[in-house]
């Protein structure tokens, strides 16, 4: 997942590793997505041997990065990651992709979520199904456990799995308001000052 995250970021512009980190949290960090250098630097590299990205100095008018890039990272500020063709090309494979690791866990869904906009509309639809399918699942599970168990359950503990199932049932009603969104063409509408649901 974050070798997409990583090309999709870099497609949109060439990022210092100290920029590319922080706009990967902020991008994903809705999904409980964790980004360290520990992990960033060693995917920077494997992306670069693979032909994927390449690294340079700063082009001129790019501001530097080297008074926020933490101490234990050394020079790396002054280093522009840049996607390649190739790169670009593994891209599209990588949004391409449908299959379990797209929905089943948090990460892998909020990843491929990040760049709907440059995913082709039955791809997105397929994700989208996968997903709530993944969820009523978790939903049913949880449901099946309040009904069998409730009165085993220590009044903290049954909370958490009200407080689980609610958390289920919204993300079901949010993903079958995007699946229709799909099938009837339309994208995601921004969220209205008016509407505090959704803001």
């Amino acid at each position: 997942m974050l070798e997409l995250a990583v090309l999709g970021l870099l497609h949109e512009s060439p990022m210092h590793g100290y920029e590319l980190r922080k706009q990967l949290t902020t991008k994903l960090g809705a999904f409980r997505f964790a980004i360290s250098y520990g992990s960033l630097y060693p995917t920077l590299r494997r992306l670069q041997a693979d032909g994927w990205i390449t690294e340079g100095a700063p082009p001129s008018g790019m501001p530097a990065a080297n008074e926020e890039v933490p101490l234990l990272t050394g020079k790396r500020g002054r280093v522009v990651y840049t996607i390649t063709a190739e790169g670009k090309e593994r891209f599209q494979e990588l949004l391409s992709a449908a299959g379990p690791e797209t929905y089943d866990s948090e990460a892998g869904f909020g990843v491929h979520f990040a760049f709907f906009a440059r995913t082709d509309p039955d791809t997105r639809l397929r994700i989208l199904e996968g997903r709530r399918r993944r969820v009523e699942e978790r939903r049913e599970g949880m449901r099946d456990v309040l009904t069998r168990a409730a009165e085993r359950l220590d009044a903290y503990t049954l909370e958490l799995q009200r407080h689980g199932l609610d958390a289920c049932e919204r993300e079901v009603r949010w993903l079958e308001e995007l699946i229709a969104n799909e099938r009837n063409g339309k994208t995601p509408e921004p969220p209205s000052a008016k509407d505090p649901e959704r803001s």
